[in-house]
């Protein structure tokens, strides 16, 4: 006997298949994760900065207004990591 977890995913892979993703695409992926990274780390860098130049100052509303654009700024990239990576996703099944 199918347990449910095991029934709601063989209907799950009848509506929307698996996409098989090629070695090529792995690879495009895999760089586009790591460029990503790499700019989310030298925005935080230079905002961390920031942080403790506004910290020494003592100017708690300039601090607060860069730790949001930290947020900001990696929600910002993120999403535009996943908007790549879905369409090199797609380019594969064209």
């Amino acid at each position: 006997m199918k347990s449910a977890y095991e029934l709601a995913m063989e209907r799950l892979s009848k509506t929307a298949p698996a996409v098989k993703v090629t070695a090529a695409q792995k690879k495009q992926l895999a760089e586009l994760d790591s460029k990503y990274a790499a700019k989310i780390a030298e925005r935080e860098l230079f905002l961390k900065d920031e942080l403790a130049k506004a910290a020494a100052r003592v100017d708690f509303e300039a601090y607060e207004q860069l730790e949001k654009q930290i947020g900001s700024e990696r929600k910002t990239l993120r999403a535009e990591l996943e908007e790549k990576k879905q369409q090199v996703r797609l380019a594969g099944k064209k």
